[in-house]
């Protein structure tokens, strides 16, 4: 776990992250990615970033992501961005999950900022 403290959750890193992937996807959320940031100097050990086509996407998909997490007892330490609706950043500690406007993205390219992380296999095949 990074090295911000809370209490770690029921769910790993890895499974947080798979959880929130299938939740985004289930509100028809664009281009899923998840970053593994274990090996390097980051703020989490996971990133999930995906986006939205409008705005009211991008909240459905943040909400959606908060609501499958909240169902396992689990709480976001830090939001931003929801009013926005433009980037909304979701903090779950060892997952934090950047929801983007297609725009938004297209403009910050988060991918390319921690290009030195490793891709992850959501395990998208086999979301409900």
């Amino acid at each position: 776990m990074t090295a911000r403290s809370r209490a770690p959750s029921a769910l790993s890193g890895r499974a947080l992250l798979e959880t929130a992937a299938r939740a985004a996807v289930a509100k028809k959320a664009v281009d899923p990615v998840g970053l593994d940031l274990r090996d390097l100097d980051g703020v989490a050990d996971y990133f999930l970033i995906c986006s939205g086509s409008s705005e009211v996407q991008v909240k459905a998909i943040a909400e959606a992501i908060e609501e499958r997490l909240g169902a396992q007892s689990l709480r976001p330490w830090h939001v931003e961005g929801l009013a926005g609706r433009r980037w909304v950043l979701l903090d779950y500690v060892e997952l934090v999950v950047h929801v983007f406007h297609e725009r938004t993205r297209e403009y910050y390219l988060l991918e390319r900022l921690w290009g030195d992380a490793h891709t992850v296999d959501l395990g998208l095949e086999r979301a409900d």
